[in-house]
């Protein structure tokens, strides 16, 4: 081995536990997941809980889709869509911290794609901004990054807070288009 070359440090006790924590709660989210897809009619009679919950579990979940934001816009169109929006944004911006745990907790397992290298140079420049920007739009590549947040050590408040800003903006879109109905929202917007 050259001088140059270097033994990679064993992770610290306190590393091995968020590792631990972590794949405990994407297996836990992912069992919720699956019985939620089964029981999501079952919701509407636990009203915000509801909205919080299935909110958490279909972010937390990092390869089982739940539909969270179609709960916010069903829920949205019985409850009061404005706390429907808060609770579910705040929901699913807790279970991100999945993603977040995720590349924190295991630089080896972090994606070195195309899509990844982007969203990480993002992040360096633009990290608060890129995840708002991230969660405020619905797609499929946030789970990238919150994981390169993570892995960036970017704070995890940080995260959170402008993921939380994203995430409620989006849910009271959607829970006003079930308020109003879609149709009624579109007629809004054309004039």
């Amino acid at each position: 081995m050259s001088e140059n070359e270097q033994t990679p440090h064993p992770p610290s006790r306190a590393l091995r536990v968020v590792q631990a924590l972590t794949l405990i709660v994407i297996i836990l989210a992912s069992v919720a997941a699956v019985y939620l897809r089964d029981h999501i009619h079952d919701l509407a009679g636990y009203g915000y809980t509801a909205v919080f919950l299935v909110g958490l579990i279909s972010n937390a979940t990092i390869i089982l889709p739940v539909p969270g934001l179609a709960v916010s816009s069903l829920l949205g169109s019985v409850f009061n869509p404005w706390l429907v929006g808060v609770v579910g944004g705040l929901g699913q911006a807790l279970g991100e911290l999945s993603g977040y745990m995720v590349g924190y907790s295991s630089q080896e397992l972090v994606d070195r794609g195309a899509v990844y290298a982007r969203i990480s140079t993002w992040m360096r420049r633009h990290g608060m901004l890129t995840i708002f920007v991230l969660a405020l739009v619905p797609n499929p590549i946030f789970d990238l990054g919150g994981i390169a947040a993570g892995a960036l050590r970017f704070p995890a408040w940080k995260f959170w807070l402008s993921c939380s800003a994203g995430k409620i903006v989006k849910n009271i879109g959607f829970a006003l288009a079930g308020w109003y109905g879609i149709e009624n929202l579109m007629r809004l917007l054309q004039g």
